[in-house]
């Protein structure tokens, strides 16, 4: 008599080679590639745009729509750089009469326009004016005239002005921030180690930053505005406004030496500061656009992170300790604040905050990582005298050197987009099951990747299910993207059912800039239809 067992060792030697065999043809058909690798560092290089500027110390734009730059001269003229770099012979303003530019530090050092320039034509300066024997800084409004490259130069409406005891430390910037309000920094009056401790004196502008509403809207009386007009009013949350009795309402925020070269975020409305240093550090200080004002900065109670002259510290204990400081003359000798870049032009560079410094021409960029601050050192662009940093409308940086007298575009050198794409699918299916597969698409590159077509070509054996993902064009599924950020991922996918087993290996990626990948890695997937068994009766 005939009889026939099922042995379980049979049983296992089959399992054994089918799963062998899985393993084999996964190695063979790896199923995805690795993860994108993190963009690597800027790659920075200044490009000359503009030359022949006397004494040059800041560079700005008027208003949105207009591609004109402004560079303030020290010596007391604003020059109008247009759009190809020459510079216009005829000055946009010429107060070289009221500008005491005796020693380096004074002048005519800043200016900005009004966010309502467009339709109101005012703008504003910052220079110190010497008479009597006595220096004062003075902040002061100006209308533009009939013609559009010429300012009226009778319609000065001197508005604030401060008293300085030393020809040094007068900083010079002003800025309208986000609010609409004009933001002043002040330094602490010159000499070295402020002997007075103005910075932490509450009762004198010196060392601040001062926060005024030139519309004169609802707000308090001005107190503090020396000889001025105080045709500004105290915008009603100024954080020293209703304080103890000889504290300066127009107060911001105070613990400032010679703050040089502030800038707003224009995409979150962030405050970034320059602050130079007495002997040791040059910093950048920092404030977000939620903040209520009244941040102590630390001088001259701190320098950098380091203590300095403690002496008559108090006012504001909670002192805000710099994103970044660098050793002085280790590294330099006179911080110059920048700008965070939001401009168009090198995607790459969006969101970097730039800056340099005077003396030994190194540049920085900073990116905020949440947690912290990732900084990076550039010395490949060294030279003397880069003073200020400034926008034009479209957010593009420019640089100006202040011993060459000339303007540089800051650029990035990215080589472009670099694609990666990798597949992944079931290794077994089921006939006619549906068989998923997913394309991931990455960009390596420091350059947004632009206009993405991705296509997959259907397998020999393999039916597309509509709707599945994609749109079918002939025997190949195909998707557009935008746009894909650099170190930025996306996914597509798809499905197909099959009768036997199929290799998916026809896959790939193009984009703008001759940027493209194409997949290495085919996807096996087996039916189990197709699946050998080694025979599992024996006979005895």
């Amino acid at each position: 008599m005939k009889s026939t067992t099922v042995r379980f060792s049979h049983i296992l030697l089959a399992l054994a080679i089918l799963t062998s065999s899985i393993v084999v043809i996964l190695t063979l058909f790896g199923r995805s590639a690795a993860a994108p690798a993190a963009a690597g560092p800027l790659d920075l290089s200044l490009e000359p745009f503009a030359a022949g500027l006397s004494d040059p110390v800041g560079i700005t734009h008027a208003t949105a729509g207009d591609d004109r730059l402004f560079v303030v001269e020290r010596g007391g003229r604003i020059k109008i750089v247009q759009p190809d770099g020459t510079v216009l012979t005829t000055p946009f303003l010429d107060i070289s009469g009221r500008a005491d530019s005796s020693s380096t530090e004074q002048g005519l050092l800043g200016l900005a326009f009004h966010p309502n320039y467009a339709s109101n034509g005012l703008f504003y300066v910052n220079y110190v004016n010497s008479s009597s024997g006595i220096r004062r800084t003075r902040i002061s409004q100006f209308q533009v005239s009939s013609n559009p490259n010429a300012a009226d130069e009778n319609s000065e409406e001197i508005l604030l002005t401060v008293t300085q005891p030393y020809s040094n430390h007068n900083a010079g910037d002003l800025l309208f921030g986000p609010d609409g309000y004009l933001y002043i920094p002040l330094g602490d009056g010159g000499s070295g180690g402020d002997p007075d401790n103005n910075a932490q004196n509450l009762g004198v502008l010196l060392g601040k930053i001062v926060r005024i509403d030139v519309d004169s809207g609802p707000g308090g009386t001005a107190d503090c505005q020396g000889e001025g007009s105080g045709g500004y009013s105290v915008p009603a949350d100024n954080p020293m406004v209703g304080g103890v009795g000889g504290t300066c309402d127009e107060i911001w925020a105070v613990g400032l030496r010679n703050p040089w070269r502030a800038s707003f975020d224009r995409a979150t409305g962030d405050l970034y500061l320059g602050d130079v240093g007495q002997n040791s550090y040059e910093e950048i200080d920092f404030q977000p656009a939620a903040s209520a004002g009244g941040e102590n900065y630390g001088w001259r109670c701190y320098e950098g992170n380091s203590s300095y002259n403690l002496n008559g510290c108090g006012v504001i204990t909670d002192y805000t300790f710099p994103i970044f400081a660098y050793d002085n003359p280790a590294e330099g000798c006179s911080v110059t604040g920048g700008y965070v870049y939001r401009g168009s032009v090198y995607p790459a560079m969006v969101g970097h905050y730039l800056l340099t410094d005077y003396c030994s021409g190194n540049f920085w960029d900073l990116v905020h990582t949440g947690s912290g601050w990732d900084v990076t050192k550039h010395t490949n662009l060294k030279a003397f005298g880069y003073v200020a940093f400034g926008e034009d409308a479209a957010g593009e940086l420019y640089v100006v050197n202040r011993s060459a007298g000339s303007v540089h575009r800051l650029v990035e050198n990215s080589v472009g987009p670099v694609l990666t794409i990798s597949k992944s699918g079931p290794a077994a299916a089921a006939a006619g099951e549906p068989i998923t597969y997913t394309l991931t698409i990455g960009n390596q590159g420091n350059i947004s990747a632009t206009n993405l077509t991705i296509t997959d070509t259907i397998p020999a054996g393999a039916t597309y299910l509509p709707g599945s993902g994609g749109s079918l064009d002939g025997p190949v599924v195909k998707w557009t993207v935008a746009s894909l950020a650099p170190e930025g991922e996306i996914q597509r996918s798809f499905a197909v059912t099959a009768s036997q087993t199929v290799v998916n290996n026809d896959y790939g990626v193009t984009a703008d800039n001759e940027a493209a990948a194409q997949g290495s890695d085919p996807v096996l997937t087996i039916l189990a239809t197709d699946f050998i068994f080694l025979p599992l009766v024996s006979r005895e």
